[in-house]
């Protein structure tokens, strides 16, 4: 108890006549004194001088002391040895000055046990006031505990990876941690008690306390500044990016706030980086696109001028000319129509990247239709038998969606066994927000490791003597799903078939629809 009760001469003779409390009889002494006794604090009563001339049961508890060997001493032995000498003086500010308050107000309170341990307190100072005089009733709390938990949360905050900084309801900083002083350049000593817009930057000082206001009249544990960029203040006078997290901190006697500041100075350059390799990107794929577009379609011309004279030039002369003359033809007509081919799937496959066809409302059945109409000849040939659910309404270009069905539908014919019918299974399922569309069918299978190459332009699998084709079909699907805001996976193993899905959103016109749409 430094600064404790006032004191009398520790040597003072423990014979010394009690007057005053003695003369605290009858009813009100009896009620003041079951008062005292059934408090859960140690309580102390001295007179001017220091004598002790009332304690509880709980004051025998904490000190380890009888009453007896209380009772009429000074308060002095009490108090750690080096806290005697400013006693005097404490006593007499408080006498000067009766009200009740806490005692040591910004200063460190220690109490001497019997043993001579010392231990933390509080101490409330009280004025009774008799006929006899004046006396101070102390209560003193034993806040060892509570010290140990506040030091194993500085230990926390201190070894805390990000700056921690605690103000009060006025923003006034009450703790801070090292990262703080590193991030912000600043000694600790140097923001203890300056107000948290010390780490503003000013131009954002002005809207500050009413963001603190706010924050304390709705304490819960959240991010600062949502939707707003938040840069911190260094001491010297450098801006940085920050992200703050806000924990309202309480105690018994009010409410701090620990903010956790991390410095993403870093994450923004690089998100800025990806920025700007991503437009680079952007506009490169236009570029390619345009190109691809542009030669692709000027080079049709030309090829139709060398493959149309080739076929001519095949029927004419077949067999009249040598053998080598016939196969030499040949080769020449079967690479300009293979040229011929892949120009067309090239172009197809840069359009959808082009297109500015506005979306609507589009039956996929009825794209399946047009789709399964352009495979007609296919069909017929290869015997195929398609099966097929309600398929759904959905926002699509409707082009690009029946190019979609007719390059999964035409890639089960041309993945068929050659000693069986194909079987082609188009079905479409609710999941959420979004339809999921498969195509399954019952042919060679996939081996799993090629499940993402197969979806790179110009990835082939086979030879074109067994599967003829342009390796430009699934890519195109995946570029047409992509487009449409979905995603297309497959599931496959060799011998056992093939199942192709795609998702496509279910919102039309800003609606969720409840349902498929039957097929009319």
């Amino acid at each position: 108890m430094a600064d404790c009760i006032p004191t009398v001469n520790s040597k003072t003779n423990p014979e010394i006549e009690l007057e005053p409390y003695k003369q605290l009889s009858g009813l009100t002494h009896e009620l003041f004194r079951q008062v005292v006794e059934a408090a859960p604090n140690a309580m102390v009563m001295a007179d001017r001088d220091g004598r002790i001339v009332l304690v509880n049961a709980q004051t025998e508890k904490l000190f380890g002391y009888s009453r007896d060997e209380l009772l009429g001493y000074s308060v002095d032995q009490l108090v750690p040895e080096r806290f005697r000498s400013a006693h005097s003086g404490y006593r007499r500010t408080f006498y000067d000055d009766l009200k009740s308050r806490p005692m040591g107000i910004g200063r460190d309170l220690f109490a001497l046990r019997k043993d001579g341990s010392e231990f933390p307190v509080e101490i409330g100072l009280n004025p009774v006031t008799t006929n006899e005089g004046v006396f101070v009733l102390a209560a003193v709390v034993d806040i060892t505990e509570r010290r140990r938990l506040e030091e194993r949360f500085r230990q926390v905050v201190e070894a805390a990876p990000n700056a921690m900084v605690m103000v009060e309801r006025e923003g006034r900083i009450v703790l801070v941690n090292a990262q703080t002083e590193k991030l912000f350049g600043y000694a600790r000593e140097e923001l203890f008690g300056k107000t948290i817009e010390t780490l503003v930057p000013e131009r954002f000082r002005a809207g500050h306390h009413g963001y603190r206001a706010a924050y304390f009249d709705d304490l819960k544990p959240r991010s600062m500044g949502t939707g707003r960029d938040l840069y911190g203040l260094r001491k010297d006078g450098s801006e940085f990016p920050v992200e703050i997290g806000l924990n309202p901190v309480r105690t018994s006697e009010e409410v701090f706030v620990l903010a956790a500041i991390v410095d993403i100075t870093e994450r923004k350059r690089a998100e800025q980086e990806l920025v700007r390799r991503t437009e680079e990107l952007a506009r490169s794929n236009q570029d390619l696109e345009q190109f691809a577009y542009v030669a692709s379609h000027d080079l049709q011309e030309p090829l139709r001028a060398v493959a149309g004279p080739l076929q001519l030039l095949q029927r004419r002369y077949q067999g009249q000319l040598d053998a080598r003359a016939d196969e030499f033809i040949a080769h020449a007509v079967d690479g300009a129509i293979r040229m011929q081919t892949l120009i067309d799937d090239l172009l197809a496959y840069s359009r959808v990247g082009r297109s500015e066809a506005a979306r609507q409302l589009t039956e996929c059945g009825k794209a399946l239709d047009r789709a399964l109409k352009s495979l007609s000849v296919g069909l017929q040939e290869s015997g195929a038998m398609i099966s097929r659910a309600d398929l759904p309404t959905v926002i699509a270009n409707p082009t690009q969606l029946t190019l979609l069905f007719q390059n999964l539908v035409g890639n089960a014919l041309k993945f068929r066994h050659s000693d069986r019918p194909a079987q082609i299974n188009i079905d479409a399922v609710r999941q959420g927000d979004d339809w999921v569309i498969s195509v399954k069918d019952n042919g060679i299978g996939i081996d799993p490791q090629y499940f993402e190459r197969i979806f790179l332009i110009f990835q082939r699998l086979h030879s074109r003597v067994e599967y003829p084709g342009t390796g430009i079909g699934l890519a195109l699907c995946k570029r047409i799903v992509g487009q449409h805001g979905g995603r297309i996976w497959v599931e496959s193993a060799p011998g056992s078939g093939t199942t192709f899905f795609f998702t496509l959103n279910a919102k039309t016109d800003g609606r969720v629809q409840a349902q498929s749409t039957p097929q009319e």
